[in-house]
């Protein structure tokens, strides 16, 4: 019934709501924003790693070895051999005046104990026990039933992180070469590792980059190749090399390298430069150079690596250069993106593309090499609320993994170098370019993760563009793939698999000596580089990684012009260089290579 005292025209809009009493409260953050922001807390503790693998490995590693008595004995047993001849050797070296620590060892000998200082006691024994103790942690992992593979490659990679640190190279008490070279400078080496420490702490405060990298200036001493930047976005600039030859091969060459590093390790010195090489070979050579993102770019996502990156790369050259094809060229991940959008543009029956060259790039990630000791969906989402709350993940978080793949070359002999010889390394062009870090976006990196390492979605036909799954099995381009023997970052069988993923009829794969990146920067001329080469049909029969490189002869020298000699054999006559950039379609030069975006901190 109505309230006979209100006016007639009263409704229930008239009346004001009841005030609401937590109307004035914040919202309450949500479950995952609490988790997210925990587990970025943590890791900033342990500087980005995630415990819970190692944890759950090793937990798993003592469960079911304490359901293998027999494995147990075994332990035990190798045990006792081991402290025995510890023992034994300890008593034949205290009474005589010279003895190798290798002497009718057990174990494969390691190296850094074969100088003559080692041969005195007391450091043979610690070199003896050091080595037994290795060699018997080792095999930890091994041979325990029901432990899951992954777990235990997890075990090993902790076992050797330990070894590694406690050896007895590391330190002056334990380490005969080390006092030797302290009596011999009255301990001046050590007051210079002292200023080195503290220099370097300092520089690492005042987030600069390592002593020595002042010398190598982007521009000046490196990335010095003639050239402009033609065009420019909100992820790319695009740079054109000045021509140094009369006439070019027709088809211009455009190079996609990885946004993990900045674009210059293939312009380094002018010794040592691809780019240099490509163009006084008479190529007409573009080049990406990636923007390092800030934390307001953190929605960058891989769509926009294709788009405002390869595509528009690919319209800006096909505009400058108009009728002629294009060699595209991508390294490490953007040769992945390169497959990407390879398969994208085959999707959409675009033919603009001429060939593809992949320089140490995976586009199978089912076996990534040590990488995958980080690649988990535990550390994955450490990585993922650490992003999330700085918007971009940070290169020395990315560096920091890659040294732990390698502790004993990266971490630990560089520190005795500069900190107990008080010597510097002499600074070189890779080494201050490696200094050079890059960031990644929040959004583009976590997809990257999640859909290429963790599920594997491109080489299975599930990786998404714009919403719709490409297929490299569309690609049926020619192709000159290339990995490095030593590549830690992406193995060379890892990459071999390109071949069957895609329906190349013209597939070449060459396999050079050195690593990820100097394998890939060996210059023209390279005495101590060595490289296999084989091309092959869709008619002849695929060969495994192994029967490839059994059946394969290495020749001697640098890749360079194998590589180069394909692209002219797969390039059109010769023509006048084109102008840099074409103002009248659109692309006026902008300013002078190496251009900004190489040059934001």
């Amino acid at each position: 019934m109505s309230d006979p005292k209100a006016p007639e025209s009263a409704t229930v809009l008239d009346k004001a709501p009841p005030p609401d009493p937590g109307a004035s409260l914040p919202r309450a953050p949500t479950t995952e924003a609490i988790d997210r922001a925990f587990r970025a807390a943590i890791g900033k503790l342990t500087g980005g790693l995630s415990t819970t693998p190692y944890t759950a490995a090793w937990t798993d590693w003592a469960l079911q070895l304490a359901l293998s008595p027999g494995r147990q004995m075994e332990l035990t047993m190798d045990a006792m051999r081991r402290a025995a001849d510890n023992l034994a050797f300890a008593s034949r070296a205290a009474g005589t005046e010279k003895l190798s620590p290798n002497e009718g060892l057990a174990a494969p000998a390691d190296g850094r104990f074969a100088a003559e200082s080692w041969q005195q006691y007391p450091f043979n024994v610690l070199a003896r026990a050091y080595q037994n103790g290795a060699a018997w942690m080792q095999t930890l992992p091994k041979d325990v039933q029901g432990l899951r593979h992954y777990h235990g490659e997890l075990v090993d990679f902790t076992v050797r992180q330990w070894l590694e640190a406690l050896s007895p190279t590391n330190f002056l008490a334990t380490n005969p070469e080390l006092q030797e070279l302290t009596r011999a400078e009255g301990g001046e080496n050590l007051m210079k590792g002292a200023q080195n420490l503290i220099e370097d702490l300092s520089r690492v405060v005042d987030k600069k980059a390592p002593a020595g990298t002042e010398q190598f200036q982007v521009g000046k001493s490196v990335a010095v190749t003639p050239g402009k930047v033609v065009y420019q976005n909100a992820l790319i600039e695009l740079l054109q090399y000045s021509p140094t030859t009369p006439t070019v091969h027709a088809e211009p060459v455009l190079i996609v390298p990885a946004w993990i590093m900045k674009y210059y390790i293939l312009d380094l010195s002018p010794r040592n430069s691809m780019v240099k090489y490509l163009v006084d070979q008479g190529h007409t050579v573009f080049m990406i150079s990636w923007k390092n993102p800030v934390p307001g770019d953190r929605d960058f996502a891989m769509d926009d690596y294709v788009d405002l990156g390869l595509k528009a790369a690919i319209d800006a050259v096909s505009t400058i250069v108009p009728g002629h094809r294009i060699h595209a060229t991508g390294y490490c991940i953007g040769g992945t993106l390169l497959a990407i959008g390879a398969a994208l543009l085959a999707r959409e029956h675009d033919t603009r593309l001429a060939s593809l060259t992949f320089f140490a790039a995976q586009t199978d990630f089912s076996e990534p090499g040590e990488l995958a000791l980080f690649i988990n969906r535990s550390q994955l989402a450490m990585l993922e609320a650490q992003m999330y709350q700085e918007g971009v993940l940070d290169s020395r978080q990315m560096g920091g993994a890659f040294q732990m793949m390698r502790p004993r070359d990266l971490i630990w002999q560089p520190m005795v170098q500069s900190y107990v010889k008080g010597q510097r390394d002499a600074m070189v062009d890779l080494m201050a370019w490696n200094a050079d870090g890059t960031r990644m976006p929040y959004k583009m990196h976590t997809e990257y993760l999640y859909r290429l390492y963790l599920d594997n979605e491109l080489s299975s036909g599930r990786f998404p563009v714009h919403g719709e799954p490409v297929r490299l099995t569309d690609v049926r381009l020619p192709m000159f793939v290339v990995g490095t023997e030593t590549d830690h970052v992406a193995p060379w069988k890892s990459v071999y698999k390109l071949e069957n993923l895609t329906r190349s009829n013209d597939y070449t794969f060459l396999l050079t000596s050195g690593g990820h990146n100097a394998g890939i920067v060996s210059g023209p001329v390279h005495p101590k580089r060595k490289h296999r080469v084989r091309t092959r049909t869709l008619n002849d029969r695929h060969l495994a990684p192994e029967e490839w490189l059994a059946t394969t002869p290495p020749q001697p020298g640098s890749w360079w012009p194998t590589w180069q000699k394909w692209l002219a054999m797969h390039s059109g006559d010769h023509v006048a260089p084109p102008g840099l950039g074409a103002p009248d379609r659109g692309y006026p030069p902008l300013r002078d290579a190496p251009g900004e975006y190489v040059r934001l901190p």
